[in-house]
């Protein structure tokens, strides 16, 4: 006896089962495509953004550190030459 499984009665019936199966899986295959970016390159620009906005590479401050220590350093050695050459 085979209790768990189903009896089918005719080879319409398995052909009908099996279309249909198919047209699921293609529905399913349809969905899973339905991607929104044309490339990797925009889903990975777009990824970039979100975590930058979430705080994930930090708040860019350390660029502001440089670029004042830069400035310092420039008046530093135009005080050293002006000193230097007076």
């Amino acid at each position: 006896m085979w209790w768990g499984r189903a009896q089918v009665q005719s080879p319409t019936e398995v052909l009908a089962l099996r279309a249909s199966a198919l047209e699921d899986n293609a529905v399913r295959a349809g969905a899973a495509l339905g991607c929104s970016y044309a490339d990797s390159r925009e889903y990975e620009a777009e990824l970039i953004a979100e975590r930058r906005a979430a705080g994930a590479y930090g708040s860019g401050s350390y660029r502001w550190r440089m670029r004042f220590a830069a400035i310092g350093a420039g008046l530093a050695a135009v005080v050293a030459l002006i000193l230097l050459f007076t």
